[in-house]
């Protein structure tokens, strides 16, 4: 159907959201690591660096859908984007799990 006008900016929502992850993600990573710095416990930083991998994908592969779609420099495959964002997910989660396994 032509002539309907969008509900919504999809990449304004997109910006919104990732905007609210990379705060919510950096809030945890950084009460992680300040816990770990109190008390030393190796777990915490291993989960401090878990969440900053987690939240680093979502940031990362939100500029590069972003660039891909804005015509900016070299045209980037959605597809990087969700290959990235994946990847450090996956990543941080694995770090995530050690954290909650390994000994002091």
């Amino acid at each position: 159907m032509t002539g309907i006008v969008p509900l919504i900016h999809v990449p304004s929502v997109i910006v919104a959201l990732k905007t609210i992850t990379l705060f919510l993600g950096g809030l945890i990573a950084f009460f992680s690591f300040k816990a770990y710095r109190r008390t030393g416990a190796k777990p915490l930083q291993l989960l401090a660096v878990g969440f900053t991998l987690v939240t680093l994908g979502s940031l990362i592969a939100g500029a590069l859908d972003l660039a891909g779609t804005a015509n900016i420099g070299p045209v980037i495959d959605r597809g990087y984007a969700i290959v990235v964002e994946a990847a450090l997910t996956a990543l941080g989660f694995a770090v995530i799990v050690y954290s909650l396994y390994a000994q002091q």
